[in-house]
């Protein structure tokens, strides 16, 4: 998969940063992300990820952005307020937290 722009972590605003030990793979990843994003909302909803060593990302979107890849400027036209970075960028969430919306 092509990816735009290398991910860094100066892309991110208030990154929740994790780090845990290896072998990690992106399953583990995907759960350690959403218990770290649940501290922050009681509903976060996934919107884009990122597996670094897979070179993998979702959503599959073309690049829309010069300063950074595709699926993170998906993500934050979207809403993204809660990204959790885990073991130097290896794997990023961006997550959405819907209890914002709810009066």
């Amino acid at each position: 998969m092509v990816q735009c722009r290398p991910v860094s972590r100066e892309m991110f605003r208030d990154p929740i940063v994790v780090r845990l030990d290896p072998p990690l793979d992106f399953h583990q990843a995907r759960k350690a992300a959403v218990e770290k994003a649940l501290a922050r909302s009681n509903d976060p909803m996934l919107l884009a990820w990122y597996d670094k060593k897979a070179g993998t990302f979702s959503p599959r979107v073309e690049c829309c952005g010069d300063e950074k890849p595709a699926w993170l400027v998906y993500a934050e036209s979207r809403g993204a307020d809660i990204v959790v970075t885990i073991n130097r960028e290896e794997y990023v969430f961006a997550f959405l937290a819907l209890d914002k919306f709810v009066e």
